[in-house]
């Protein structure tokens, strides 16, 4: 049986360290704001609960977060079913992201892709494409370091190698870009 107490102070434990990677974190949401700001749109991409909290965070920029506010140009590769049987079918799994990236992205856009290992094939594929195509990659992954972080143009290791943990990280990251994005989009600042 999971003992209630134990779990929180473990998830209280990372939170802790994951103030750590502030100036990290704070640099990943100023390159979504750039790209933002420069007509650029942010793409999410992972598999699996990464895929769902992809979803989510775009979502988040797409809706809204904190602040009624025009939309916020964002998507995730993980949502058009068509799309990623069809690559998947004809092409490889690896090939679900890296494609619909080569279709869609633009330089000057922004990749985050969330992968608990760092090792997920598809999501590195599609930052292989990415940094072809002039995409800056942002990676949120586990405390390893991984083919995904060494690729990335900015990594968010967070201070566990538990995928629920780590998973528990990456929405609190994703959510804080999230409302540091729309501070700087959208405030009356001159």
């Amino acid at each position: 049986m999971i003992s209630i107490d134990e779990y929180l102070t473990t998830v209280s434990k990372n939170f802790e360290t994951l103030r750590e990677m502030a100036a990290d974190i704070e640099a990943a949401a100023s390159i979504c704001v750039q790209s933002l700001r420069s007509g650029g749109k942010v793409i999410f991409c992972g598999n699996g609960g990464s895929a769902a909290d992809s979803q989510h965070l775009a979502a988040e920029l797409m809706g809204r977060f904190l602040v009624d506010r025009a939309p916020l140009p964002a998507l995730a590769l993980t949502v058009d079913t068509s799309a990623l049987t069809a690559i998947g079918n004809d092409y490889g799994y690896d090939l679900v992201f890296a494609r619909q990236l080569r279709g869609i992205g633009r330089e000057g856009d922004v990749l985050i892709g969330l992968s608990t290992s760092g090792t997920s094939a598809n999501v590195v594929r599609a930052f292989e494409v990415g940094s072809e195509i002039g995409i800056r990659c942002i990676a949120l992954t586990g405390s390893a370091e991984s083919p995904l972080s060494k690729m990335a143009a900015l990594a968010v290791r967070v201070p566990s190698n538990q995928t629920n943990h780590i998973q528990e990280m990456h929405i609190a990251i994703g959510h804080i870009i999230c409302g540091i994005v729309e501070i700087e989009l959208c405030s009356d600042k001159p």
